[in-house]
């Protein structure tokens, strides 16, 4: 049977899937209005160093494609097929590979390769220097997640809850992790991350896996939220964004479920707390961010999960995973507003727009510099003036 999938749309809507067919999406007078922006005091100014159109972006796919930063190049895809290696600072196109596939996933990067998923179940590995493809390997069901690449493997996790791995130099399947999904579930997949010789994974049944990358053996696995309710949409604790990863701990958000940090070497549950997110969490500074549901961003205590600060201007604008940017926390809005917010208060300092079909991937910060990638293709540099 297949999974039946929930995605989100801009205004609120949680239409379901079973293949093809949606249901009709809630009457919007039933939903909340999204915040009104307003003036920000003490605004700073953010500088667009540059900004480029990739091709036709992700449309209805509820994608969430972001760029990766290799050895001095950005690699970003489309949802049209193509893979770009850019160069950061200037955005100007090093080279342009047309896979003439149906990508669903970011770029991953590593050992000299760049890794995209597919909607027909394929990872396709180019070379990072060229463009190059290398091989092409096949999987059960479509991959939304950026592939992740170490230790001579491309892992790669399809939505039908299998975790692959890869030879980097052939594509040859080394080892297939298997793991029960839910029927019901949110649009999404967080990406695998190698940390400590593990492949951490957060699940649609609320749980965090962690896999010993040599062979694809379970490690540890924890619950982050319990399933709970009489039916399958309360029932639903998908971890569906980024995992955060400390030094020593991987931190990860549920829906409809709990926030909280666990032990990455023993899966050991450090602390959690009540929480909903459609998205996943950043770490850096000793600090958690994450938005919820609700459009409020929030900094917790990466010891402890205690609040520094709850921010509610943004308050139903449907927000992207946070980054952390040399001070600030950096998110975008169903509108493609990027909104800059002190680390330290959560106080909203800037306000820059990237294009009108929304952000739905977190961007991704380098330093002081964060690229954002719209829905209609659009990715652009961006840095704090003076920064």
């Amino acid at each position: 049977m297949k999974k039946i999938l929930l995605a989100l749309v801009v205004l609120g809507a949680l239409p379901l899937a079973s293949g093809c067919k949606w249901f009709k999406s809630p009457a919007k007078e039933n939903l909340e209005p999204p915040a009104e922006l307003t003036q920000i005091a003490n605004e700073i100014k953010v500088d667009k160093l540059w900004s480029r159109n990739l091709g036709k972006g992700v449309g209805k796919a509820g994608l969430k494609l972001k760029p990766a930063v290799m050895d001095g190049r950005l690699f970003a895809s489309d949802g049209g097929g193509d893979v770009y290696a850019l160069d950061p600072d200037k955005g100007t196109v090093v080279w342009h590979t047309d896979t003439k596939a149906n990508i669903g996933s970011s770029a991953g990067v590593g050992e000299g390769l760049v890794a995209v998923g597919t909607l027909d179940g394929e990872v396709i590995a180019l070379d990072a220097g060229s463009g190059a493809e290398r091989w092409r390997a096949s999987a059960t069901s479509e991959i939304v997640a950026a592939p992740a690449v170490a230790a001579g493997l491309v892992i790669a996790r399809s939505y039908d809850g299998r975790v692959y791995a890869f030879d980097v130099k052939n594509g040859e399947r080394r080892w297939v992790f298997d793991r029960t999904v839910p029927l019901l579930s949110l649009r999404g997949n967080g990406a695998p991350t190698i940390v400590a010789g593990r492949v951490l994974l957060g699940y649609d049944n609320g749980k965090i896996d962690a896999l010993k990358i040599q062979d694809g053996t379970l490690a540890w696995e924890q619950t982050l939220a319990n399933s709970e309710g009489r039916t399958e949409l309360a029932r639903m604790v998908d971890i569906d964004g980024e995992l955060g990863v400390g030094p020593s701990e991987v931190f990860g958000a549920t829906f409809q479920g709990q926030i909280g940090g666990l032990s990455i070497d023993s899966g050991r549950q450090l602390w959690s707390r009540e929480f909903s997110s459609y998205g996943g969490v950043a770490f850096d500074a000793g600090q958690v961010y994450s938005a919820d549901a609700d459009g409020n961003v929030w900094a917790l205590e990466a010891r402890s999960g205690a609040s520094v600060w709850k921010q509610d201007v943004l308050a139903h604008r449907w927000l992207s995973t946070p980054a952390y940017a040399d001070g600030f926390v950096v998110v975008g809005d169903f509108e493609g507003y990027v909104h800059w917010l002190k680390a330290d208060t959560g106080e909203l300092r800037a306000r820059t727009k990237l294009g009108d079909k929304g952000v739905r991937a977190a961007p991704v910060a380098i330093g002081n510099v964060v690229y954002v990638t719209g829905a209609k293709g659009e990715l652009a540099a961006y840095r704090v003036a003076g920064g």
